[in-house]
């Protein structure tokens, strides 16, 4: 008995260290996204489920998630669901994530928490920001070079989105006579008021509208095809919803920056705080062009873009 006991000691000694060494260099176990919304019809939603089911596949692990979710309670419940399914990197899909997430790293120290555009320090916390000033900007200059009756309408969010400043200074850089009307839905998913305000800049003989939000930018996009209206799409490339209108696309690749985030967290190097990208990062590109855009334009823009990637300097900047 004492000699199979030295052995199972002796056995220990020598497995345990290789168990640890595999649990260091292998982190993620599994993931868990949260949305505050449904994700069918929402094309942020649908960016940030490709994420999730790209961690799934290159990780070969177990993914969950959870819609609607948006109140405390429910986080905290739909948080401890997923440490309980061996959960331990947790991603909410949106900004309103974060200050819940700091809290929960008290309770769930084996977890690290990703959310989306915000500005908390936490070692456990990751917000991952995409700087979308630029993007903005360059999607301001095809909607400005498009334009024919210098009329552009922005159907936003909020005020403090920086794309919107960024698409203002594109527009005027490339059509100075341009009018940009600006207005607000105050809900990333309120499709209803989203098309009240359409319908306003219709009647104002906009000829080029933008949506600049989540649930809302199919529907606009395609009441602008049937109105024969330009548009631009946003976060995803959709130009194949109405390929005639759609002069291109503010891109944020949500997906290829989930796993990018996943890997570092694999790796033991995602340390926390806040994460920005650009162009610079290939995380924000703008879509295919119209083909009733000038082959010039094209040119001139996409070099734009390049030489914005080299000196970090816009057009009007230079």
């Amino acid at each position: 008995m004492k000699k199979q006991l030295t052995f199972i000691v002796l056995f220990m000694i020598i497995i345990l260290p290789g168990c640890s060494y595999f649990s260091d260099h292998n982190n993620l176990l599994n993931a868990g996204m949260l949305f505050e919304s449904e994700i069918e019809g929402n094309a942020w939603n649908e960016k940030g489920y490709d994420g999730l089911l790209a961690i799934e596949k290159e990780f070969n692990t177990n993914v969950f998630y959870k819609e609607n979710v948006q109140k405390e309670n429910d986080i905290i419940q739909a948080v401890d669901e997923f440490v309980n399914e061996g959960v331990n990197l947790i991603i909410g899909h949106g900004n309103s994530y974060g200050h819940h997430f700091v809290d929960l790293t008290k309770t769930y120290p084996e977890v690290h928490f990703i959310y989306m555009n915000g500005d908390l320090y936490n070692p456990k916390v990751t917000s991952l920001n995409f700087d979308s000033n630029a993007m903005g900007f360059f999607g301001g200059m095809v909607a400005g070079e498009m334009s024919k009756s210098d009329e552009i309408g922005v159907i936003a969010v909020f005020s403090w989105q920086p794309e919107l400043e960024g698409f203002y200074e594109g527009v005027k850089y490339q059509n100075p006579d341009a009018e940009i009307h600006i207005d607000f839905v105050n809900d990333w998913d309120d499709l209803e008021q989203a098309m009240i305000i359409y319908d306003e800049f219709l009647k104002a003989g906009t000829d080029v509208v933008v949506p600049v939000g989540n649930a809302y930018s199919q529907a606009v996009i395609q009441a602008a095809a049937a109105d024969d209206v330009y548009t631009l799409g946003y976060v995803a490339d959709q130009q194949k919803i109405a390929p005639e209108h759609v002069l291109t696309s503010m891109i944020q690749d949500i997906e290829a920056v989930y796993v990018n985030a996943a890997e570092d967290f694999n790796d033991e190097v995602l340390m926390g705080g806040i994460r920005s990208y650009d162009f610079h990062d290939d995380f924000i590109t703008l879509g295919t062009f119209n083909e009733k855009i000038d082959g010039n334009f094209e040119r001139e823009i996409t070099e734009a873009i390049e030489e914005y990637k080299e000196t970090n300097l816009l057009p009007f900047e230079k």
